[in-house]
């Protein structure tokens, strides 16, 4: 059973901060980092999931999570192309797809993956994308094809367009900038979390 509310967030420091409050999917995207902070913080939130009963998703670092022991990673289409599939299998990692399009989401589910993702739902701010907004519409067709294959909608979600975006037939809302822009992130978290216990 996937977990409704996907938190990603994109440093150790804010994990910490958030998981506490009962979070239990999160995904640690790390950007620009050099590979020794990147074991640094992938190990810290590898072990503060473990206490929290959290589950940790590793962005791109596949080959990092292997080595840390870490059971899940996520990989965009890019990061398919190097990624060892095979290996990840033997070890026993899950594996969560982005896709964007028709082709791109058959090629993901080619690899039976823990979920597919579909972004953005709706315009977002956090980095240019060269797709244009989803829709709820594309939402419920991508749930049709993906069949038992859970799906994450990622992209401008915010607590208000949650419901829509589970009646469209998500499983699962990843929210990066809504926390990540928030004010006040742990009051944002605390409403995602009642909205998608929902």
């Amino acid at each position: 059973m996937m977990e409704r509310f996907y938190l990603i967030t994109g440093h150790v420091g804010r994990l910490e901060l958030l998981v506490p409050l009962g979070v239990k999917l999160v995904q640690l995207r790390i950007k620009d980092e050099s590979e020794i902070e990147v074991r640094r913080q992938i190990a810290r939130a590898r072990d503060l999931c473990a206490v929290l009963g959290a589950q940790l998703v590793v962005n791109d670092f596949w080959e990092i999570a292997l080595d840390l022991n870490c059971n899940f990673v996520h990989l965009g289409q890019e990061d398919m192309d190097q990624a060892d599939f095979a290996a990840l299998r033997r070890a026993g990692v899950h594996v969560g797809l982005s896709t964007h399009d028709k082709t791109e989401l058959e090629r993901a589910l080619s690899h039976d993956p823990a979920y597919v993702a579909l972004g953005p739902v709706y315009p977002t701010l956090l980095k240019k994308m060269k797709w244009a907004p989803q829709g709820l519409e594309r939402v419920s067709k991508w749930k049709e094809i993906a069949g038992k294959t859970p799906l994450v909608a990622i992209g401008g979600l915010t607590p208000e367009r949650a419901p829509g975006v589970f009646a469209a037939g998500a499983d699962s809302a990843a929210v990066v900038t809504d926390i990540q822009q928030a004010s006040d992130p742990e009051t944002q978290t605390r409403k995602w979390l009642r909205v998608c216990a929902t």
